[in-house]
């Protein structure tokens, strides 16, 4: 068994096409066992027609493309390319797309990581 598995989701602008709601999940593509982490296109004018909260996964969305509104716990928070936002798992979320959108969407069980950046890497030779 290799130590790596790589999967190809095609071009961003084309997840809409290729994957259900816009979402292409990587946790069945390459078995992640740690966290899950979506790639999603919205088009614009485009509104979640419903709020949702996670029982343990905080989520962080990076904003690769368009602009939009996220409705955190009823406070509207505007985003655009280049925003990153951390969401906790009891907050209501909702989100509506002033232009079309693409973005990377990470859910990990809120305060399990122990180790990051250089904390959990090693040099090999």
């Amino acid at each position: 068994m290799k130590n790596y598995k790589k999967a190809e989701i095609g071009k961003i602008e084309d997840i809409g096409k290729n994957y259900e709601n816009g979402k292409a999940f990587l946790h069945d593509l390459i078995d992640l066992t740690s966290c899950e982490i979506s790639v999603n296109v919205m088009p614009e004018g485009v509104k979640l027609p419903f709020k949702h909260k996670h029982k343990q996964n905080e989520e962080i969305y990076i904003f690769l493309k368009g602009e939009g509104t996220m409705t955190l716990d009823g406070e509207a928070v505007e985003f655009k390319e280049g925003s990153c936002i951390k969401v906790l798992p009891s907050a209501s979320r909702t989100m509506e797309a002033k232009t079309a959108i693409e973005y990377i969407c990470v859910q990990a069980k809120e305060n399990s990581l122990v180790q990051f950046g250089f904390g959990d890497g090693e040099i090999c030779q």
